[in-house]
C-alpha cells in the first residue's frame, strides 16, 4: 500500500526481447487486499522466474502497495466485460477456433454452462479465448491465483493451447464454488497449492490424486517490517486502543464486533480504530450510531503500509472477528494476523477456518467462537484487566511467526513445482512439502 494514486491501468512496459515461458492469471492486478500475491510474485522473480501477469480486471484501488512497484513482470489486461472490447473478443475467438484443443474445450465449457447458467461463465470463456490467442508462442505453463474465475480462464485457455496449468487456491474461491467444479479442475491441473491446512484437507478429499494438492503457507516476508516496539504498560487513565485491518464485508464479522463493543462495561474506556474500505461501511457506521458508541470509533479507510504499521505499533489489541458468511465465504489465514504478530501486538480473533493453524488460544493470542459477540466482549474485558498475559502471548505469536511462518519455505515449495512444470527441475514436491503447523494448532481446528 502506498499513497501513489492509480486512476487507470498502469502503463504496459515495452515488449521483452523474448517471451517468458510462464503466464500468471489473476482476477485483478494490482490489489491492495492481495498483497500476498504481490509478495509471491516478487519472490518468484528473485528466484529467476520470468512471467507475464494476465489480469481479468483493471485495478480499482486508488493506491498501490510498494511491492507492486518492485515487480518487473509485464501486466496485461483481458477484456473485463466482453461487450467493452467486441473486436478483440471476436479476434480472440477466431484465432482460438483454429487451435487443436478448441473443440474439446468448447464442449467442456458447454457442460459447465449447463451446470452454471451465468453471464460470468460466458465471460470466462470469452476471456479464455482472448488469453489463448494473445499468449506468446513461447508460453509453456499457466499459473492461476484463485480457483474460481481465474482458474476457469486458465483452464480453458491452457486446454486450447495444449499446455499445462496449475492453481493457487485461497479462501472464498475454495468454499463458494461447487464440488463438481473443484473435482474437475483438480483432475485437469498439474498441481494445486493452497495456503491453509483446512483448505488442503478439503481439496485432497476431492482430488483424484491427493499428492497434486500442496500446503504452501503464504508466510510473511519479515524484511518488510520493522522490529516490534518496546511496548510500555498502558498509562493510567488511558483508553484501551483496539485496532482492526480488513475489508468491511460480511465474513470479517465487524457487525459482531460492534455489538461486542456496545456490551463492554461503562467503566472500561476504549477506542476502536479500523483500517480498510468495503461495502458495509455505511451499515456498520449506522449500527455504531444506534448503539451509542460511534464517538469511540474511527473509520480510517484505506491506508498505506507505513500507516498500518504505525497503527499496529500504537494499539493495545488487534481484533479480527472473522466468521463464515451466509454464502459460505470465509477467511483463510489472514495475513493481517501475521502482520500484527510481527509487531508483537496482542491478538483477539476467532476459531474459524485456518486461523487456529497460527493462533492457539491462550498461547499465541485469544480465540473465541465465530459469530459470538458476548464472547468477544468478555475476552476484550479480560485482556484489558490482564495486559501482561496478552503481551506474553503476543511475544509467543511473533516467535512462532519467525520460526514457522516465514515466507521462504512456501516460496521454495512453489518454485520447485513451477520449475518441474516448466521442465527446469526435479519432479514436484510431495503434498507434505510445506511444514505443517504444530499439533496443538491442528487440534484446535
Amino acid at each position: 500500500m502506498t499513497s501513489q494514486t492509480r486512476a487507470s491501468a498502469p502503463p504496459v512496459p515495452a515488449e521483452p526481447p523474448s517471451a517468458p515461458p510462464l503466464a500468471v492469471v489473476v482476477k485483478g492486478y494490482p490489489r491492495l487486499s492481495e498483497t500476498f500475491v504481490a509478495q509471491e510474485l516478487l519472490a518468484l522473480e528473485a528466484r529467476g522466474h520470468a512471467f507475464e501477469i494476465w489480469s481479468l480486471r483493471h485495478p480499482y484501488d486508488d493506491r498501490t502497495h510498494p511491492l507492486h512497484d518492485r515487480i518487473r513482470a509485464r501486466p496485461r489486461y483481458l477484456p473485463e466485460y466482453l461487450y467493452q472490447e467486441p473486436l478483440r473478443v471476436l479476434r480472440g475467438v477466431a484465432r482460438a477456433v483454429r487451435m487443436p484443443g478448441f473443440g474439446a474445450t468448447a464442449r467442456q465449457w458447454l457442460r459447465d454452462l449447463g451446470r452454471d447458467r451465468t453471464a460470468n461463465r460466458v465471460r470466462r470463456f470469452g476471456q479464455a479465448c482472448v488469453l489463448a490467442a494473445e499468449l506468446p508462442e513461447g508460453t509453456r505453463f499457466l499459473y492461476a491465483h484463485f480457483l474460481h474465475t481465474p482458474g476457469s480462464v486458465a483452464r480453458y485457455a491452457a486446454a486450447m493451447r495444449g499446455v499445462e496449468w496449475g492453481i493457487s487456491a485461497h479462501a472464498k474461491d475454495i468454499w463458494t464454488i461447487p464440488d463438481w467444479e473443484k473435482r474437475e479442475k483438480l483432475a485437469d491441473a498439474r498441481f494445486l497449492v493452497t495456503c491453509t491446512g483446512s483448505g488442503a484437507e478439503h481439496l485432497r478429499g476431492l482430488a483424484p490424486d491427493p499428492a497434486r494438492v500442496g500446503l504452501v503457507y503464504h508466510g510473511l516476508d519479515l524484511t518488510r517490517f520493522p522490529d516490534p516496539p518496546a511496548r510500555a504498560p498502558r498509562a493510567e487513565g488511558a483508553p484501551l486502543v483496539l485496532l482492526s485491518v480488513g475489508r468491511l464485508v460480511a465474513k470479517k464479522g465487524y457487525d459482531d464486533l460492534i455489538e461486542a463493543l456496545a456490551a463492554l462495561p461503562p467503566g472500561l474506556d476504549w477506542r476502536f480504530r479500523h483500517v480498510g474500505g468495503g461495502a458495509l461501511k455505511d451499515a456498520l457506521s449506522a449500527r455504531a450510531e444506534a448503539a451509542g458508541i460511534a464517538d469511540r470509533i474511527a473509520w480510517l479507510g484505506k491506508r498505506d503500509q507505513t500507516e498500518v504499521i504505525a497503527e499496529m505499533r500504537g494499539a493495545d489489541l488487534f481484533v479480527l472477528p472473522s466468521k463464515i458468511a451466509g454464502d459460505g465465504d470465509r477467511d483463510g489465514l489472514p495475513n493481517v494476523l501475521m502482520e500484527a504478530a510481527s509487531q508483537a501486538l496482542p491478538i483477539l480473533t476467532t476459531a474459524v477456518s485456518a486461523i487456529p493453524e497460527f493462533i492457539q488460544d491462550g498461547v499465541h493470542g485469544a480465540l473465541v467462537p465465530p459469530g459470538d459477540p458476548a464472547a468477544l466482549a468478555a475476552r476484550i474485558e479480560a485482556i484489558a484487566a490482564a495486559p501482561e498475559a496478552a503481551e506474553a502471548q503476543a511475544r509467543a505469536a511473533r516467535a512462532r511467526l519467525v520460526a514457522e511462518f516465514g515466507m521462504e519455505a512456501g516460496i521454495d515449495a512453489l518454485d520447485t513445482r513451477l520449475r518441474a512444470a516448466l521442465g527446469d527441475a526435479a519432479p514436484p514436491l510431495a503434498a507434505s512439502a510445506s511444514p505443517a503447523p504444530a499439533s496443538p494448532s491442528r487440534a484446535a481446528r
